[in-house]
């Protein structure tokens, strides 16, 4: 099979395969028809282009449908290991979204296996994880709205993707998938959400205020928060809210591309 003809072949809005395989920590949450039972789901976003500077978007799960991926990458290492190892690295891992995958190999292996890794042990590890993911995350379905909403927006302000992705690799893939043009900048792991974005906004002079941050995990809301920036969440159908109540959410990004050309304005001077 080539890479990505299993995420080409899957509809979209089906229930992703990790939920569906075996009982375990990802199971146990109630569901009404695998939908987001959330009130806060929108389908119209309440922000005006002509209010935002500038927009930072996470790239698993809110440009692209590769956060399976990425959870089965993380089984397939733990596999041999054993069912319960493997349970509680898929639950950490999806607790932790938007941290470095590096940051997690780490730790997993010295939680769960009482393994301390050396450099040469953790970059190996991390090098057989890019090995499993890159290919399929460059060919995977993107979040329906998303690159609408990339056009629509990238019309009013620059444009920005903040990943825990290594940077190379997140780089490679946004070239890949043909999106760089988009974008005034792409950034990826090591350094961390927060000082990103708001090195970023320092230097283009731009408030934190005047700033949107779109992610679908609770480490992209904290960084918006952290910053005064305003976010928005991306909850697909079949997962349930983590957000605290009142974080305006939405099942894809249609309504934000929608948001997005309802208003004109001129390119925003902040990072020419």
């Amino acid at each position: 099979m080539e890479a990505g003809e299993h995420a080409r072949r899957r509809p979209v809005g089906r229930r992703p395969l990790h939920r569906r395989r075996r009982r375990g920590a990802l199971d146990t949450v109630p569901r009404e028809g695998g939908r987001v039972t959330a009130a806060s789901s929108l389908s119209a976003v309440a922000v005006d282009p002509r209010d935002i500077d500038a927009v930072f978007f996470d790239f698993d799960g809110v440009i692209v449908e590769s956060n399976e991926i990425k959870i089965e990458a993380f089984r397939r290492l733990y596999e041999p290991h054993g069912d319960e190892v493997v349970d509680r690295v898929v639950e950490e891992h999806v607790r932790h979204e938007g941290v470095s995958r590096v940051v997690k190999l780490e730790r997993f292996h010295r939680e769960f296996l009482g393994i301390d890794l050396d450099a040469d042990g953790l970059a190996e590890l991390a090098e057989t994880y890019s090995g499993m993911v890159e290919d399929v995350v460059a060919a995977c379905d993107a979040v329906p709205g998303a690159v609408e909403a990339l056009a629509a927006w990238s019309a009013h302000c620059p444009l920005y993707v903040v990943s825990g992705t290594p940077q190379d690799e997140l780089r490679r893939i946004v070239a890949r998938r043909g999106l760089d043009g988009f974008f005034a900048s792409v950034f990826g792991s090591p350094r961390v959400k927060p000082d990103i974005v708001g090195g970023e906004l320092r230097r283009i002079g731009v408030a934190a205020e005047r700033t949107l941050v779109v992610g679908d995990s609770v480490t992209d809301f904290d960084c918006a928060r952290s910053l005064g920036a305003r976010f928005l969440g991306r909850v697909p159908g079949w997962r349930e809210s983590r957000f605290p109540a009142g974080t305006d959410i939405v099942e894809d990004l249609w309504p934000l591309a929608q948001a997005g050309t309802a208003a004109a304005r001129p390119r925003a001077e902040a990072g020419r």
